[in-house]
């Protein structure tokens, strides 16, 4: 079985399309940092005078995908080297995942079935 993303390959244009749909949105401010240490990505921006952050982690990307691709004797490379590159491709597909599920709330938003605080409100805490 297939884990979603692990064929994405660059989180450049995810973030690219990010920055599009918020700027469309009214954010006057975005930006994007990458915590190595911790695997994480954090999108910040403002939205009529209100800041968010979203966090996203790669290791829960990671560990779903090695919970359905286990590290075998087959592998080509040590069960270290297997962890890492799960945790290198998390790191790329997080971008996409963040990237659709700003999309998807900023439909919702736009067509009425969520409020801005309802999306948004709790994501900076």
């Amino acid at each position: 079985m297939s884990t979603p993303y692990e064929n994405a390959t660059s989180g450049v244009a995810a973030r690219d399309e990010i920055t599009k749909l918020l700027r469309r949105f009214g954010c006057d401010s975005i930006g994007f940092m990458d915590d190595f240490e911790k695997y994480e990505l954090l999108l910040a921006f403002r939205h009529r005078g209100r800041q968010m952050q979203l966090r996203a982690s790669a290791k829960g990307w990671a560990a779903l995908y090695l919970k359905e691709h286990p590290y075998s004797y087959r592998i080509k490379r040590s069960e270290k080297a297997h962890r890492e590159a799960a945790l290198a491709q998390g790191q790329i597909a997080i971008n996409s995942i963040l990237r659709d599920w700003v999309k998807g709330q900023i439909m919702a938003i736009e067509t009425g079935i969520l409020s801005f605080e309802a999306v948004f409100m709790h994501a900076d805490q």
